[in-house]
């Protein structure tokens, strides 16, 4: 059973969360109204996913994410709950080490896939608004002196490939069907991509490529 920790600053969404994944059969072990809070019960409850707020005194959800990944791949993964779905905050706590977010309207079903997916160790890219986000960020991010292309010297042609399909958005089942080989050799490829980089998941991924400019806004 996933084991889950509740962060959000209000009451009824706390408790709204709380019933909607205990009738799921989600283990919620507890919950913070701060991002203090939830650094420390995450490292005393080991929670599986870390469902996370943006937006919280004492400590914002951003800091927080920081300091639960700090962890390594052993720590607690990260879900962001956010109101807006193009919110620089969010991308922010993506780049500090969560999984992926969702809006916090989005339908049951889908917030109890995306902690599936999270505690299976993927990233949530598939909600068209994480592709949004990440390049909206970039259009604005347009001026700023560019992360050196170089820094991918380190791959093989293929896991640029790999790297640049990643950040378009497709799963490891369309990678391996769009380079014609084995879904375990693209995860091997993926593995080896993040591993060279110094990258957490497939959502820094993303974002190095659009830093790095190997994939471009608006691009399909």
């Amino acid at each position: 059973m996933t084991g889950v920790l509740v962060v959000d600053d209000q009451d009824l969404v706390r408790a709204g969360l709380r019933a909607i994944l205990e009738a799921s059969g989600v283990d919620v072990l507890g919950e913070a109204a701060d991002g203090a809070a939830a650094v420390r019960l995450a490292g005393e409850l080991k929670p599986d996913v870390v469902l996370m707020d943006v937006r919280m005194p004492v400590l914002d959800g951003i800091e927080a994410t920081r300091r639960i990944r700090s962890g390594g791949e052993a720590a607690p993964r990260v879900l962001v709950l956010t109101t807006f779905d193009l919110d620089e905050y969010v991308f922010e706590a993506l780049r500090a080490g969560a999984s992926g977010f969702l809006l916090k309207d989005a339908p049951r079903a889908e917030l109890l896939r995306a902690i599936e997916v999270i505690a299976d160790g993927e990233a949530l890219l598939a909600p068209t608004a994480t592709r949004r986000l990440v390049e909206d960020f970039a259009r604005r991010r347009a001026s700023a002196p560019p992360v050196s292309a170089r820094s991918l010297d380190v791959l093989t042609p293929r896991e640029r490939d790999v790297l640049e399909l990643i950040a378009r958005g497709l799963s490891n089942g369309e990678i391996a069907d769009r380079l014609v080989v084995g879904e375990a050799t693209v995860k091997t490829h993926v593995g080896r991509v993040l591993a060279k980089l110094g990258l957490r998941d497939r959502v820094q991924a993303v974002i190095r490529a659009y830093e790095v400019g190997l994939v471009n806004p608006g691009e399909g």
